[in-house]
């Protein structure tokens, strides 16, 4: 959400209209005010603005006519109608027209800023969405993803084939911050339905109580608080493409309902009595194993076949290492744009550190330390000395390169020790490498999964920094 986003407001009512801009304008946002709808037809046509926040019923021009007037004129602005006279028609209409909600008099001024902060979250997205569109049309059909190893090469030209087919449903899997939404977007963006919406889902992020409302709407009535219908992702998406971020979240109840939107192309939004008939793409993600969850009856067997139609598995950034070096060039220029600053890149010494490390938090982490590195030191080279500690100090599990392992000291080397080491960070390896299944993991290592558990046991009583360095617990 912008911290300074313009909002304008439009009601005839002037006590209305100081309260609503005094409390807002507290909270940072830049606010104009009108008295009627013909009076913010002219401001709309004066000044830029993200947000209206209109009556319904004013003199001269309806909330309905100020919202037709941006629909027709594709100004860039989301809507919100607050009214005390809300029916079904009007509902409708407004959301015909592009309106993000109806909310009703008299205001809860804690919800009010909820739902204002929520619409320009989404106006956000939608946003980003167009650029990813100009984008993808106007270059390479997958470049905003960057990679030129043999995986990322494997998975782009898989990502190409899905893209050309609109409806079967897609699995992506990986690690957090491997790109999973980044993933998603370009299929939708490449795919017969780019041209109708795309509506991201963070099932983790909402409320249980609250995300089969998000999901399928609701009607006026439906539970404590729903003033009004409400219509939900499932039917924005219409057309388009739904994209269910952290699926292995969503409860036991919500994943019937979910079955039978895949099985059925119909829902029923909460407390209504009628079914809505539904076409849309379902894209899922998950950093869980959903074979394990299905085996311990956390997640829905059927459901999964319905969902692992078309399995994508982004690998792990150190999985990858030969995409650190145009990963960095990328994000190097990118801030370089941002700040101002006119940094070359990283050392050779610096990047051959980078590649030797873990990366837990994949190439969202390798953002966050370039940003870091060129908002620190405005360096014309980041070399080792710039670098953090914990990547200095903390290198990746050791290659096959034995020779390369550690730096023979005169006075010698604890053997038992480093055999102990070596074995424990390729365990984790093999687990991390089989998403956590060990019996995949047994099979990289050519042992038993007995073998492995009882190996497990006995490592990471002595060196449990290890297995906490590459995220297992046990």
């Amino acid at each position: 959400m912008p911290e300074a986003a313009r909002i304008l407001i439009a009601d005839d009512e002037p006590e209305i209209r100081e309260i609503l801009r005094e409390v807002l304008e507290q909270d940072g946002y830049r606010v104009t005010v009108a008295k009627d709808g013909r009076e913010a037809i002219q401001l709309l046509n004066d000044k830029p603005f993200e947000l209206l926040l209109s009556d319904l019923k004013m003199p001269h021009a309806t909330g309905i006519d100020v919202l037709r007037h941006i629909h027709d004129n594709k100004m860039p602005v989301i809507g919100i109608i607050a009214t005390a006279f809300g029916n079904v028609e009007n509902t409708k209409e407004a959301m015909k027209l592009g309106a993000y909600d109806f909310i009703s008099k008299p205001f809860h001024l804690g919800e009010l800023k909820l739902t204002i902060q929520n619409a320009l979250k989404l106006q956000d997205l939608e946003q980003e969405a167009t650029l990813r569109r100009q984008e993808v049309r106007s270059e390479s059909l997958f470049h905003n993803i960057i990679g030129q190893s043999p995986k990322m090469r494997a998975l782009f030209d898989l990502m190409r084939v899905v893209a050309h087919d609109a409806d079967s449903t897609v699995l992506i899997t990986g690690e957090s911050g491997t790109g999973k939404e980044l993933c998603a977007r370009a299929i939708h963006y490449n795919s017969p339905r780019k041209h109708k919406p795309l509506i991201p889902v963070n099932c983790g992020a909402i409320p249980e109580a609250l995300l089969e409302s998000e999901l399928f709407g609701h009607v006026r009535g439906a539970f404590t608080g729903a003033h009004m219908d409400r219509i939900g992702r499932f039917k924005l998406a219409d057309g388009g493409t739904i994209f269910l971020d952290e699926i292995g979240e969503m409860s036991p109840v919500l994943q019937v309902k979910l079955l039978r939107v895949l099985q059925e192309h119909e829902f029923e939004p909460v407390g209504a009595m009628e079914t809505e008939k539904v076409n849309v793409r379902v894209i899922t993600a998950t950093n869980r194993n959903l074979e394990e969850m299905v085996a311990e009856g956390k997640f829905r067997e059927d459901l999964y076949f319905r969902l692992n139609v078309i399995p994508l598995h982004i690998p792990a950034l150190r999985e990858r290492l030969d995409d650190i070096d145009p990963l960095l060039r990328h994000f190097v220029a990118q801030f370089n744009k941002q700040k101002g600053r006119s940094v070359r890149g990283f050392s050779d010494e610096a990047v051959g550190c980078l590649k030797r490390y873990e990366w837990r938090g994949n190439v969202r982490e390798l953002v966050n330390l370039v940003e870091r590195m060129i908002t620190l030191y405005d360096a014309d080279i980041i070399g080792v000395e710039h670098l953090p500690d914990k990547i200095r100090q903390r290198t990746a599990a050791p290659s096959s390169d034995f020779g390369a392992l550690v730096e023979f000291p005169e006075e010698g080397v604890d053997l038992n020790k480093l055999v102990e080491e070596f074995e424990a960070h390729m365990i984790c390896q093999a687990l991390n490498r089989a998403e956590g299944v060990k019996n995949r993991a047994a099979k990289l290592l050519n042992i038993k999964r007995t073998t492995l558990v009882e190996k497990m046991k006995k490592r990471m009583s002595g060196n449990a920094e290890i297995f906490e360095q590459h995220g297992i617990d046990g």
